[in-house]
């Protein structure tokens, strides 16, 4: 099975530290243990070279196209919320370079507004996560943006937090919608029907990616299951994931 993941892998700071992040690095790091796994990215040339064969040694096709900067992250952490700041700003990707890409599953990961609603119908039936469309900026802070969501029924699966989904207006929906919520219980509407997500309790120390993993999975096992179980596992294998993550101890 063929998987394509498109966004920009980042550059996150946390602490003073760097770090590889973006929702393409967590979806197809899900990803990579259950297809042949390709993503698609643009990064500058300041971005570390042993990120991108970290990743191709946990079995992902890295295809790096030019980019005059990286987009880069400032992570803060004030009484449990996280505050993101956006350092620098990759480039969007053209037409051209999203025109005729082809994979059994296709996940769009934009974090910084790199993919424009208009270019999800290039794609068939891609899965796609909101934070990147609705993403605004000020003076560097991130803020989220009222978007008119009409251009979401392009997708076949949409995932949103439930704050990203109060900015969405005008939704056309999608075969598949999944809101969540953290750790508390989300929602989910299928072909019209509303369910409730409920996911598997984890204590771990950072839960970024958690939604870009869950997007992953889900998407994935919903291309060979039906909705409920396909969701169920996701969760499973989303809590196994965040509890079994390294990226410390690997990638940077």
């Amino acid at each position: 099975m063929k998987c394509i993941v498109v966004g920009h892998l980042t550059k996150d700071i946390l602490n003073g530290r760097e770090r590889i992040g973006g929702g393409a690095y967590y979806s197809s790091l899900a990803l990579s243990e259950l297809c042949k796994v390709t993503v698609i990215t643009k990064v500058g040339p300041d971005f570390p070279r042993k990120w991108l064969e970290g990743l191709r040694e946990r079995g992902v096709d890295v295809r790096t196209l030019p980019s005059s900067a990286t987009t880069t992250y400032k992570f803060t952490y004030r009484d449990g919320w996280r505050e993101l700041t956006l350092l620098s700003k990759g480039d969007p990707f053209t037409d051209e370079e999203l025109v005729g890409v082809k994979g059994d599953l296709i996940i769009l990961n934009p974090v910084a507004g790199e993919i424009a609603p208009r270019q999800v119908a290039f794609f068939d039936n891609p899965s796609l996560d909101v934070q990147g469309f609705i993403r605004g900026f000020e003076n560097g802070r991130v803020v989220l943006r009222e978007t008119d969501g009409s251009f979401l029924s392009a997708a076949r699966v949409v995932h949103a937090s439930v704050e990203e989904f109060r900015v969405l207006k005008n939704i056309s929906l999608p075969e598949v919608l999944l809101v969540t919520n953290g750790a508390s219980e989300g929602f989910a509407v299928v072909r019209g029907r509303k369910y409730i997500i409920k996911p598997y309790r984890v204590d771990v120390r950072d839960t970024t990616g958690a939604g870009d993993v869950f997007l992953a999975f889900f998407s994935y096992l919903y291309t060979r299951l039906p909705f409920t179980e396909a969701l169920d596992g996701a969760l499973r294998m989303t809590a196994e994931f965040l509890k079994g993550r390294d990226d410390d101890a690997s990638i940077g």
